[in-house]
Parts: C-alpha cells; sequence; structure tokens
C-alpha cells in the first residue's frame, strides 16, 4: 500500500484509540460502573450492557475481531472470552478492571499499526464477510475504515459520560496518533 496512504491511515486510527484510551484513563473508580443510559433509554441494549466498563470492553472486542479480519482463529486475550458474539451477549460475573481493559487496548494499539504497516494492496482488497454488518462482502481495508467509525462512536459516548459528570481533559481532541515509546 502506498506509504501516503498507510500513514494517514494510522494516524487517524491510531488518534481514535488514542482518545478511547483517553476516557478509559480519565474515568475515576466511582463511574466505572455508571451507566451511559437508563432503564428508560430506548437503546437497544438493556442498561446493564450500559456501563463504562462494558462499553470500553466492546469496543475493544470488536477492534481486535476486525483486526483479525475473520472469525476463523479469532480468540481474544485472557482474561476476555468470546461471550461478546454471543446473541444474548453475556456480561462476566465481575467488571473488567481498568488494568486488564488498558492493557487489551495497549496491545491492540499495536497490532493496529502493526497491521496497517504491513497492508498489502492484496490484503487491502481482500473480502471480509461477516454476516452481521449489513449490506455485501467489504474489503479489508473498508473494514479497518468501519472499525475506525466504531472505535470513535463509542469514544465520543464515553467522553461525552465523563463530561456530563464533570470529568475534565479526557475530551480533548487528538488530532494525529500519538509518538511511541522511543519513536514514530
Amino acid at each position: 500500500m502506498d506509504p501516503l496512504w498507510s500513514n494517514a491511515l494510522w494516524q487517524q486510527f491510531g488518534a481514535t484509540i488514542d482518545m478511547l484510551e483517553n476516557a478509559l484513563l480519565a474515568c475515576p473508580s466511582t463511574l466505572w460502573n455508571g451507566r451511559l443510559w437508563s432503564d428508560h433509554s430506548d437503546h437497544p441494549l438493556p442498561p446493564e450492557y450500559a456501563a463504562f466498563w462494558s462499553i470500553t470492553h466492546h469496543t475493544l472486542f470488536w477492534l481486535d475481531l476486525y483486526l483479525t479480519g475473520s472469525l476463523e482463529g479469532f480468540a481474544p486475550p485472557t482474561p476476555f472470552t468470546l461471550d461478546e458474539l454471543e446473541p444474548a451477549r453475556v456480561l462476566p460475573e465481575q467488571p473488567y478492571t481498568k488494568d486488564e481493559l488498558h492493557a487489551y487496548l495497549v496491545n491492540l494499539r499495536k497490532k493496529c499499526q502493526t497491521t496497517i504497516a504491513g497492508l498489502s494492496d492484496e490484503k487491502a482488497h481482500q473480502q471480509v464477510d461477516f454476516p452481521w454488518i449489513e449490506g455485501k462482502p467489504m474489503s479489508f481495508l473498508e473494514l479497518l475504515l468501519y472499525t475506525m467509525r466504531h472505535v470513535q462512536e463509542h469514544a465520543a459516548q464515553l467522553n461525552l459520560f465523563l463530561g456530563q459528570n464533570a470529568i475534565d481533559g479526557a475530551s480533548d481532541w487528538v488530532s494525529r496518533a500519538k509518538a511511541d515509546e522511543g519513536g514514530e
């Protein structure tokens, strides 16, 4: 893939992940189980799925799966499970901790950067098909853009929730991916 395109894609995807990370790190323990919507909401998921930690996990799980590009061979790292794929989504007995989710995010940020850096034209054109995504199969490149939009949607929800609860700094706009330790 042309370096101009892969660099631009990484800078924007990385910035999206960085905005999710900012929200995750800014969330105080008092809001970790806080619900982003109420029992009276028209949201399609029940309120028990609206906890800050649960939305964060959901976002990371799907980022991981879509960076993998296929259900075949996909397995999230321990302690995470494939329960997110179940039609009657099952929450774990205990909420995932901030440290567990942050470690997952850090790992996925590296996975995303590596995936994009190694993205060949052939891989970018490869057709992927997840039955729950409406429409026909899409290219892996389009799946990356779709996934970036999904991460940004939930990062914005989490940041809005933090702002509504007077938590400052999490919602600062990130224009490009932060530099990695020891370089770009």
